[in-house]
Protein backbone atom coordinates (compact mmCIF):
# COMPACT_ATOMS: atom_id res chain seq x y z
CA UNK A 1 0.00 0.00 0.00
CA UNK A 2 1.54 3.27 -1.05
CA UNK A 3 2.26 5.66 1.77
CA UNK A 4 3.25 8.72 -0.25
CA UNK A 5 0.48 11.26 0.26
CA UNK A 6 -2.83 9.50 -0.18
CA UNK A 7 -1.81 7.74 -3.36
CA UNK A 8 -3.50 4.39 -3.88
CA UNK A 9 -1.96 1.36 -5.47
CA UNK A 10 -5.44 0.49 -6.62
CA UNK A 11 -4.88 -0.17 -10.28
CA UNK A 12 -1.19 -0.34 -9.61
CA UNK A 13 1.00 2.52 -10.69
CA UNK A 14 -1.59 4.18 -12.89
CA UNK A 15 -0.90 7.41 -11.10
CA UNK A 16 1.64 8.65 -8.61
CA UNK A 17 0.09 12.00 -7.81
CA UNK A 18 -0.07 12.83 -4.10
CA UNK A 19 -3.10 14.69 -2.87
CA UNK A 20 -3.13 18.10 -1.31
CA UNK A 21 -5.52 20.70 0.01
CA UNK A 22 -8.68 20.92 -2.15
CA UNK A 23 -7.96 23.47 -4.84
CA UNK A 24 -8.40 24.09 -8.52
CA UNK A 25 -5.21 25.43 -10.00
CA UNK A 26 -2.31 25.03 -12.37
CA UNK A 27 0.41 22.54 -11.57
CA UNK A 28 3.57 21.80 -13.50
CA UNK A 29 4.01 18.33 -14.95
CA UNK A 30 7.30 16.60 -15.52
CA UNK A 31 7.90 18.44 -18.80
CA UNK A 32 7.41 21.87 -17.25
CA UNK A 33 4.04 22.46 -18.90
CA UNK A 34 1.19 23.92 -16.88
CA UNK A 35 -1.59 21.51 -15.93
CA UNK A 36 -5.07 22.02 -14.59
CA UNK A 37 -5.21 19.89 -11.46
CA UNK A 38 -8.03 19.35 -8.99
CA UNK A 39 -6.63 17.99 -5.75
CA UNK A 40 -8.78 16.07 -3.27
CA UNK A 41 -7.80 16.26 0.38
CA UNK A 42 -7.67 13.17 2.55
CA UNK A 43 -10.47 14.55 4.71
CA UNK A 44 -12.81 15.16 1.78
CA UNK A 45 -12.11 11.75 0.30
CA UNK A 46 -12.69 10.07 3.65
CA UNK A 47 -15.91 12.03 4.21
CA UNK A 48 -17.34 11.03 0.84
CA UNK A 49 -16.49 7.41 1.54
CA UNK A 50 -18.16 7.44 4.94
CA UNK A 51 -21.34 9.07 3.58
CA UNK A 52 -21.55 6.46 0.83
CA UNK A 53 -20.79 3.68 3.29
CA UNK A 54 -23.61 4.67 5.66
CA UNK A 55 -26.12 5.39 2.90
CA UNK A 56 -25.64 2.10 1.08
CA UNK A 57 -25.56 0.15 4.35
CA UNK A 58 -29.00 1.58 5.10
CA UNK A 59 -30.28 0.43 1.70
CA UNK A 60 -29.00 -3.10 2.27
CA UNK A 61 -30.44 -3.23 5.79
CA UNK A 62 -33.79 -1.85 4.61
CA UNK A 63 -34.20 -4.39 1.81
CA UNK A 64 -33.10 -7.21 4.11
CA UNK A 65 -35.66 -6.20 6.74
CA UNK A 66 -38.75 -6.00 4.53
CA UNK A 67 -39.78 -9.33 2.98
CA UNK A 68 -41.99 -7.46 0.52
CA UNK A 69 -38.78 -6.16 -1.04
CA UNK A 70 -37.36 -9.65 -1.58
CA UNK A 71 -38.04 -9.59 -5.32
CA UNK A 72 -35.65 -9.85 -8.30
CA UNK A 73 -35.70 -6.09 -8.89
CA UNK A 74 -34.80 -5.26 -5.30
CA UNK A 75 -32.30 -8.10 -5.28
CA UNK A 76 -30.34 -6.26 -8.00
CA UNK A 77 -30.78 -2.93 -6.21
CA UNK A 78 -29.55 -4.47 -2.95
CA UNK A 79 -26.50 -5.94 -4.69
CA UNK A 80 -25.80 -2.58 -6.34
CA UNK A 81 -25.88 -0.98 -2.89
CA UNK A 82 -23.62 -3.72 -1.52
CA UNK A 83 -21.16 -3.16 -4.38
CA UNK A 84 -21.14 0.59 -3.77
CA UNK A 85 -20.74 -0.08 -0.06
CA UNK A 86 -17.64 -2.20 -0.74
CA UNK A 87 -16.22 0.42 -3.11
CA UNK A 88 -16.55 3.08 -0.43
CA UNK A 89 -15.59 0.81 2.46
CA UNK A 90 -12.39 -0.44 0.83
CA UNK A 91 -11.32 3.11 -0.03
CA UNK A 92 -12.10 4.30 3.50
CA UNK A 93 -10.10 1.40 4.94
CA UNK A 94 -7.15 2.09 2.68
CA UNK A 95 -7.24 5.79 3.46
CA UNK A 96 -7.41 5.07 7.20
CA UNK A 97 -4.40 2.72 7.03
CA UNK A 98 -2.46 5.30 5.00
CA UNK A 99 -3.19 8.06 7.52
CA UNK A 100 -2.25 5.80 10.44
CA UNK A 101 1.01 4.89 8.75
CA UNK A 102 1.82 8.52 8.03
CA UNK A 103 1.05 9.46 11.65
CA UNK A 104 3.23 6.64 12.95
CA UNK A 105 0.29 5.12 14.83
CA UNK A 106 0.49 1.90 12.83
CA UNK A 107 3.62 -0.15 12.30
CA UNK A 108 3.64 -3.17 10.02
CA UNK A 109 6.10 -5.11 7.95
CA UNK A 110 6.33 -4.34 4.24
CA UNK A 111 5.23 -7.86 3.32
CA UNK A 112 2.09 -7.53 5.47
CA UNK A 113 1.26 -4.16 3.96
CA UNK A 114 1.74 -5.55 0.47
CA UNK A 115 -0.68 -8.40 1.14
CA UNK A 116 -3.21 -6.05 2.72
CA UNK A 117 -2.87 -3.71 -0.25
CA UNK A 118 -3.50 -6.56 -2.69
CA UNK A 119 -6.61 -7.67 -0.79
CA UNK A 120 -8.02 -4.13 -0.65
CA UNK A 121 -7.30 -3.59 -4.34
CA UNK A 122 -9.07 -6.81 -5.31
CA UNK A 123 -12.09 -5.89 -3.18
CA UNK A 124 -12.20 -2.38 -4.63
CA UNK A 125 -11.77 -3.48 -8.22
CA UNK A 126 -14.25 -6.36 -7.98
CA UNK A 127 -16.88 -4.15 -6.32
CA UNK A 128 -16.41 -1.53 -9.05
CA UNK A 129 -16.91 -4.16 -11.76
CA UNK A 130 -19.93 -5.64 -9.98
CA UNK A 131 -21.42 -2.17 -9.52
CA UNK A 132 -21.29 -1.61 -13.28
CA UNK A 133 -22.76 -5.06 -13.89
CA UNK A 134 -25.67 -4.48 -11.50
CA UNK A 135 -26.42 -1.13 -13.14
CA UNK A 136 -26.73 -3.07 -16.39
CA UNK A 137 -28.79 -5.80 -14.70
CA UNK A 138 -31.24 -3.21 -13.36
CA UNK A 139 -31.62 -1.75 -16.86
CA UNK A 140 -32.30 -5.23 -18.31
CA UNK A 141 -34.79 -5.98 -15.53
CA UNK A 142 -36.71 -2.76 -16.22
CA UNK A 143 -36.64 -3.43 -19.96
CA UNK A 144 -38.16 -6.89 -19.52
CA UNK A 145 -40.80 -5.52 -17.13
CA UNK A 146 -41.94 -3.07 -19.82
CA UNK A 147 -41.65 -5.07 -23.05
CA UNK A 148 -42.57 -8.47 -21.61
CA UNK A 149 -44.89 -7.34 -18.82
CA UNK A 150 -47.22 -10.36 -19.01
CA UNK A 151 -44.33 -12.83 -18.92
CA UNK A 152 -42.07 -10.84 -16.57
CA UNK A 153 -42.65 -12.99 -13.47
CA UNK A 154 -41.98 -16.17 -15.42
CA UNK A 155 -38.85 -14.75 -17.07
CA UNK A 156 -37.28 -12.91 -14.14
CA UNK A 157 -37.70 -15.30 -11.22
CA UNK A 158 -35.96 -15.00 -7.87
CA UNK A 159 -33.83 -18.16 -8.41
CA UNK A 160 -32.67 -16.82 -11.78
CA UNK A 161 -31.92 -13.45 -10.25
CA UNK A 162 -29.85 -15.13 -7.52
CA UNK A 163 -27.93 -17.14 -10.11
CA UNK A 164 -27.25 -13.96 -12.06
CA UNK A 165 -26.06 -12.24 -8.88
CA UNK A 166 -23.74 -15.14 -8.05
CA UNK A 167 -22.34 -15.16 -11.59
CA UNK A 168 -21.69 -11.41 -11.47
CA UNK A 169 -19.86 -11.63 -8.14
CA UNK A 170 -17.73 -14.61 -9.19
CA UNK A 171 -16.83 -13.02 -12.53
CA UNK A 172 -16.02 -9.70 -10.83
CA UNK A 173 -13.69 -11.30 -8.30
CA UNK A 174 -11.93 -13.43 -10.93
CA UNK A 175 -11.41 -10.60 -13.40
CA UNK A 176 -10.39 -8.09 -10.74
CA UNK A 177 -7.80 -10.56 -9.41
CA UNK A 178 -6.39 -10.95 -12.92
CA UNK A 179 -6.41 -7.21 -13.39
CA UNK A 180 -4.52 -6.51 -10.19
CA UNK A 181 -2.01 -9.21 -11.08
CA UNK A 182 -1.51 -7.95 -14.66
CA UNK A 183 -2.35 -4.26 -14.32
CA UNK A 184 0.67 -3.27 -16.44
CA UNK A 185 -0.56 -5.18 -19.51
CA UNK A 186 -2.24 -3.13 -22.23
CA UNK A 187 -4.75 -5.90 -22.99
CA UNK A 188 -6.10 -5.77 -19.44
CA UNK A 189 -6.67 -2.02 -19.60
CA UNK A 190 -8.35 -2.31 -22.98
CA UNK A 191 -10.67 -5.01 -21.67
CA UNK A 192 -11.78 -2.73 -18.85
CA UNK A 193 -12.39 0.18 -21.22
CA UNK A 194 -14.38 -2.03 -23.60
CA UNK A 195 -16.40 -3.35 -20.67
CA UNK A 196 -17.30 0.19 -19.59
CA UNK A 197 -18.29 1.18 -23.13
CA UNK A 198 -20.40 -1.98 -23.44
CA UNK A 199 -22.27 -1.13 -20.22
CA UNK A 200 -22.78 2.44 -21.38
CA UNK A 201 -24.15 1.35 -24.76
CA UNK A 202 -26.34 -1.32 -23.15
CA UNK A 203 -27.90 1.13 -20.73
CA UNK A 204 -28.34 3.82 -23.37
CA UNK A 205 -30.02 1.48 -25.86
CA UNK A 206 -32.34 -0.08 -23.29
CA UNK A 207 -33.40 3.18 -21.63
CA UNK A 208 -33.90 4.99 -24.95
CA UNK A 209 -36.03 2.09 -26.18
CA UNK A 210 -38.04 2.17 -22.93
CA UNK A 211 -38.52 5.93 -23.29
CA UNK A 212 -39.74 5.50 -26.88
CA UNK A 213 -42.23 2.84 -25.80
CA UNK A 214 -43.46 5.00 -22.92
CA UNK A 215 -43.95 7.95 -25.27
CA UNK A 216 -45.93 5.76 -27.66
CA UNK A 217 -48.09 4.59 -24.79
CA UNK A 218 -48.68 8.16 -23.64
CA UNK A 219 -49.51 9.16 -27.19
CA UNK A 220 -52.10 6.41 -27.43
CA UNK A 221 -53.73 7.51 -24.20
CA UNK A 222 -53.70 11.11 -25.37
CA UNK A 223 -55.47 10.16 -28.59
CA UNK A 224 -58.21 8.50 -26.60
CA UNK A 225 -58.71 11.71 -24.69
CA UNK A 226 -58.39 13.84 -27.85
CA UNK A 227 -55.48 15.89 -26.49
CA UNK A 228 -52.52 14.33 -28.17
CA UNK A 229 -49.97 17.16 -28.33
CA UNK A 230 -49.91 18.46 -24.72
CA UNK A 231 -49.71 15.05 -23.05
CA UNK A 232 -47.30 13.53 -25.54
CA UNK A 233 -44.89 16.46 -25.58
CA UNK A 234 -44.97 16.91 -21.81
CA UNK A 235 -44.37 13.24 -21.11
CA UNK A 236 -41.66 13.00 -23.77
CA UNK A 237 -39.83 16.03 -22.36
CA UNK A 238 -39.98 14.69 -18.80
CA UNK A 239 -38.78 11.27 -19.92
CA UNK A 240 -35.95 12.78 -21.96
CA UNK A 241 -34.81 14.87 -18.98
CA UNK A 242 -34.90 11.82 -16.69
CA UNK A 243 -32.95 9.74 -19.21
CA UNK A 244 -30.39 12.49 -19.69
CA UNK A 245 -29.86 12.80 -15.94
CA UNK A 246 -29.54 9.02 -15.46
CA UNK A 247 -27.05 8.45 -18.27
CA UNK A 248 -25.32 11.78 -17.68
CA UNK A 249 -24.55 10.94 -14.05
CA UNK A 250 -23.31 7.49 -15.05
CA UNK A 251 -20.99 8.91 -17.72
CA UNK A 252 -19.82 11.86 -15.61
CA UNK A 253 -18.91 9.69 -12.62
CA UNK A 254 -17.41 6.70 -14.42
CA UNK A 255 -16.18 8.24 -17.68
CA UNK A 256 -13.10 10.12 -16.37
CA UNK A 257 -11.75 6.99 -14.68
CA UNK A 258 -11.97 4.94 -17.86
CA UNK A 259 -10.64 7.88 -19.90
CA UNK A 260 -7.63 7.68 -17.56
CA UNK A 261 -7.19 3.99 -18.42
CA UNK A 262 -7.56 4.72 -22.14
CA UNK A 263 -4.92 7.43 -22.10
CA UNK A 264 -2.49 5.12 -20.31
CA UNK A 265 -2.71 2.90 -23.38
CA UNK A 266 -2.72 5.66 -26.01
CA UNK A 267 -0.33 8.30 -24.70
CA UNK A 268 1.40 7.33 -21.44
CA UNK A 269 4.30 9.77 -22.03
CA UNK A 270 2.47 12.70 -23.63
CA UNK A 271 2.53 15.92 -21.55
CA UNK A 272 -1.21 16.55 -22.02
CA UNK A 273 -2.07 13.03 -20.90
CA UNK A 274 0.32 13.48 -17.98
CA UNK A 275 -1.78 16.45 -16.86
CA UNK A 276 -4.90 14.29 -16.88
CA UNK A 277 -3.12 11.56 -14.91
CA UNK A 278 -2.56 14.08 -12.12
CA UNK A 279 -6.32 14.08 -11.42
CA UNK A 280 -6.55 10.36 -10.71
CA UNK A 281 -7.73 10.87 -7.13
CA UNK A 282 -10.50 13.13 -8.44
CA UNK A 283 -11.65 10.32 -10.73
CA UNK A 284 -11.83 7.93 -7.78
CA UNK A 285 -13.78 10.53 -5.80
CA UNK A 286 -16.30 10.80 -8.67
CA UNK A 287 -16.88 7.04 -8.50
CA UNK A 288 -17.59 7.34 -4.79
CA UNK A 289 -19.96 10.23 -5.56
CA UNK A 290 -21.77 7.86 -7.92
CA UNK A 291 -22.08 5.40 -5.03
CA UNK A 292 -23.77 8.21 -3.07
CA UNK A 293 -26.14 9.06 -5.94
CA UNK A 294 -27.12 5.48 -6.89
CA UNK A 295 -29.47 4.95 -3.88
CA UNK A 296 -31.24 8.22 -4.72
CA UNK A 297 -31.89 7.03 -8.27
CA UNK A 298 -32.60 3.34 -7.83
CA UNK A 299 -33.74 2.82 -4.23
CA UNK A 300 -35.20 5.78 -2.40
CA UNK A 301 -37.88 6.49 -5.02
CA UNK A 302 -39.80 3.47 -3.68
CA UNK A 303 -42.42 4.37 -1.06
CA UNK A 304 -42.22 0.89 0.44
CA UNK A 305 -38.46 1.19 0.83
CA UNK A 306 -38.69 4.68 2.32
CA UNK A 307 -41.28 3.50 4.83
CA UNK A 308 -39.06 0.59 5.88
CA UNK A 309 -36.05 2.90 6.02
CA UNK A 310 -37.85 5.02 8.62
CA UNK A 311 -38.38 1.87 10.68
CA UNK A 312 -34.71 0.99 10.37
CA UNK A 313 -33.64 4.49 11.44
CA UNK A 314 -35.99 4.39 14.43
CA UNK A 315 -34.87 0.84 15.29
CA UNK A 316 -38.43 -0.52 14.87
CA UNK A 317 -37.36 -4.11 14.21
Amino acid sequence: MAVQGSQRRLLGSLNSTPTAIPQLGLAANQTGARCLEVSISDGLFLSLGLVSLVENALVVATIAKNRNLHSPMYCFICCLALSDLLVSGSNVLEMAVILLLEAGALVARAAVLQQLDNVIDVITCSSMLSSLCFLGAIAVDRYISIFYALRYHSIVTLPRARRAVAAIWVASVVFSTLFIAYYDHVAVLLCLVVFFLAMLVLMAVLYVHMLARACQHAQGIARLHKRQRPVHQGFGLKGAVTLTILLGIFFLCWGPFFLHLTLIVLCPEHPTCGCIFKNFNLFLALIICNAIIDPLIYAFHSQELRRTLKEVLTCSW
